[in-house]
């Protein structure tokens, strides 16, 4: 029997407000915290959490940004003259972003979306390397960096496997006694509330099944460990979206072209701009004045927030909408979905968690970027032992 096990497991999008109410982990992880989010989406919260730093420090924003001279996706315009009946279908869409991924050898996340191919050649993609490998980060290193320093032995999810199978695999980790941290990633349930929304009697019944998953971990491990150190949290929450805008449709009232005059990526709850002549901006700011679903980010809370980048390479404007409203038709999707997150961190829905089977988790770990030092503190105290 091994002395110790540091057992981390982040479930994507469980925040606050889906389980402040909820009977979750309160025997397995009794002591639950509240935790702001960061500015942004999934492929800044990973990150953050994985490095223990801000965005304007490693780099890891949002996915798709205007630079023309370094797109890898010059060969796809060519697929423009295809009909958006086709290309705007998910299961097309999945089958090229797979071609793609494996041509350019991305190693992170990669989804193609919905970016017009038309355009696509206007537009670098942020995530080439995962963050959940050593050296994945855009800037600085992550925990899997120290683990590698340190040589404590280690489980890490591999995203390309459903969510059984992650089980499974960590599971006869922790049965052979393998190792000594483990860092678990279960995205289901983001997945489902998109589906669904955060109202649907489906929420409750997946972290049912979360907890039983847990409650099955943990009775291995105390099997094979003295000590098992549990710490469960999640990156973000979801609101459900009852508004859509057409943002798109505002901004083209403007007859501007699109790669000439200015160019934008239209997230689920962002627009995001960089303007190529004289003049669009002004022209673009007085259009998004007159959207009441939302406003522009001004450089002082960008800078608060940590997503305020010099040189502007995540966009030059940054309109963010309010909680419930969703950016549809835009980038990530031409149809509505249920739910969405992304949205302000103050947000009530946007708020993540953190649920620990020990006390001693510092009253200073109040923000997702602080769960790091959590494991550091477990990754170094493993490396001091003989």
């Amino acid at each position: 029997m091994k002395d110790r096990l540091s057992l981390f497991i982040m479930i994507d999008a469980c925040g606050w407000e889906i389980v402040k109410d909820h009977p979750f982990l309160e025997q397995l992880a009794p002591h639950r915290r509240k935790l702001e989010s960061v500015f942004g989406y999934s492929s800044t919260c990973v990150p953050s959490i994985l490095s223990g730093r801000w965005p304007d420090e490693h780099l890891n924003w949002c996915y798709f940004v205007y630079n023309p001279e370094k797109s890898p996706f010059r060969s796809l315009r060519a697929l423009r003259w295809l009909p958006t009946a086709l290309t705007s279908r998910r299961i097309v869409r999945r089958l090229l972003t797979k071609f793609v991924k494996t041509h350019l050898n991305f190693r992170g996340y990669f989804d193609l979306y919905n970016i017009p191919f038309k355009y696509i050649h206007l537009f670098d993609f942020t995530e080439k390397k995962s963050p959940l490998n050593p050296g994945g980060m855009n800037r600085g290193p992550n925990i899997f960096d120290l683990l590698e320093e340190t040589n404590v032995p280690y489980y890490v999810t591999d995203p390309s496997l459903p969510e059984d199978e992650h089980l499974r695999l960590l599971t006869a980790d922790i049965e052979s006694e393998r190792i000594d941290f483990a860092f678990q990633y279960w995205a289901g349930l983001d997945g489902l509330l998109h589906m669904v929304g955060n109202d649907s009697p489906e929420i409750p019944e997946k972290l049912d099944h979360y907890q039983r998953w847990i409650s099955s971990l943990m009775e291995t491990a105390r099997k094979h460990y003295k000590h098992v150190d549990l710490h469960v949290f999640s990156d973000h929450g979801m609101a459900n979206c009852d508004r859509h805008l057409d943002l798109r449709a505002k901004i083209d009232t403007l007859n501007l072209k699109m790669g000439v005059d200015y160019a934008v990526v239209y997230d689920s709850t962002m627009a995001r701009f960089w303007f190529l002549k004289p003049g669009v901006r002004e022209r673009v700011e007085q259009v998004l004045a007159t959207v009441p679903e939302g406003r522009t980010m001004p450089e002082d809370e960008l800078r608060h927030y940590r997503t305020w980048f010099e040189d502007q390479s995540f966009g030059e404007l940054i309109w963010l909408a309010e909680e419930g409203v969703l950016i549809v038709p835009s980038h990530m999707g031409e149809r509505p979905i249920r739910a969405m997150h992304g949205y302000h961190p103050t947000d009530p829905q946007s708020y993540a968690t953190l649920f620990s089977n020990t006390d001693d988790v510092p009253e200073d770990i109040t923000h997702i970027p602080h769960i790091h030092r959590l494991m550091e503190r477990a990754v170094r105290n493993h490396a001091a032992k003989p």
